[in-house]
């Protein structure tokens, strides 16, 4: 589960950040300073999701096999890449990885060309994951529409996660210099994001309806008493629902807020603010993660009869 969790939250963060800096460019008289600094992260993510991909590759075929991750048989493992859609999916995972390196090694990462095609790699090495959750067990048609509405869920996710990030990284930085520069930067980056935000709610809403139909439907709903995978399913929705609150607050709220008291030259109180916001926003993201991990090695209700 942790590796799942790990790889979850890597592969978005791949996705989300270069989809970040396209939409919210960096200022001109940061972007060599930071230059090596994202070169630095964003390689060494790209590399922990090549060793969380092989541990969950690994850990797969020992499942599989009946033994112990340190006991596991390579030979099934190779096997299981060429012979199975996870395999298909773990290799394109792979490919999709090391290209990002040679992309984030021989160009620039926050310009326009380079940060679209490392969105691109970010955004099909994520998709992969909806070939290691529920959606692969379905067939035809079904399987169609469960299998993308993962993957539309998993980019939606990631684009909202990574921008929390991203937001708080501005923040920790306009609250350090205490600079207005800064700040005014973090009031233009927070309304950037608030269209793409929308689209990724309205996204992650559609394909959860979507993805709660197929696994569960409305007879399923009766066994949540004692089902976990339901109970879970109701704490995620639970959690989803308390960062739709936060997202508005700070949409309507704090960002007008903010602009007001740049207005004033008094921005301290208005960043305090936002900064708690985010704290709790990314905790409750992170947690949502990790029960999205959890349920993948769930039985959900329609695999139950």
């Amino acid at each position: 589960m942790i590796v799942r969790f790990g790889l979850y939250l890597d592969l978005m963060i791949l996705f989300g950040a270069p989809l970040f800096g396209i939409y919210s460019p960096q200022p001109a008289d940061h972007r060599r300073a930071a230059l090596h600094t994202l070169r630095a992260l964003y390689a060494g993510a790209a590399l922990v999701g090549l060793l969380l991909s092989a541990l969950a590759l690994a850990a797969l075929t020992a499942s599989m096999s009946g033994v112990p991750l340190l006991e596991v048989d390579w030979s099934a493992a190779a096997m299981l890449v060429r012979e199975t859609s996870i395999g298909w999916a773990w290799l394109v995972r792979i490919a999709a990885l090391g290209l990002f390196i040679i992309v984030v090694a021989l160009s620039h990462p926050m310009r326009g060309p380079s940060a679209g095609l490392l969105t691109l790699l970010g955004g099909v090495a994520l998709a992969t994951l909806a070939w290691t959750g529920h959606g692969a067990m379905d067939e035809g048609l079904t399987g169609i529409v469960h299998v993308s509405a993962d993957i539309f869920h998993l980019l939606a996710a990631g684009a909202w996660i990574a921008a929390i990030f991203a937001l708080g990284t501005l923040l920790v930085r306009a609250h350090r210099s205490m600079s207005r520069d800064q700040a005014e930067y973090l009031h233009r980056a927070l309304a950037r994001f608030a269209a793409v935000g929308s689209i990724a709610v309205a996204l992650l809403i559609v394909t959860g309806l979507v993805n709660s139909w197929v696994l569960v439907g409305l007879s399923g709903l009766a066994t949540i008493g004692t089902n976990l995978y339901l109970q879970l399913l109701a704490i995620k929705l639970l959690l989803f629902i308390g960062m739709l609150a936060l997202a508005a607050l700070n949409r309507f709220r704090i960002t007008p807020a903010l602009e007001e008291a740049l207005r004033r030259g008094d921005q301290t109180q208005a960043l305090r603010r936002l900064r708690k916001s985010l704290v709790v926003e990314a905790s409750l993201g992170v947690a949502i993660l990790g029960l999205v991990a959890w349920l993948g090695m769930l039985m959900p209700p329609s695999a139950v009869g």
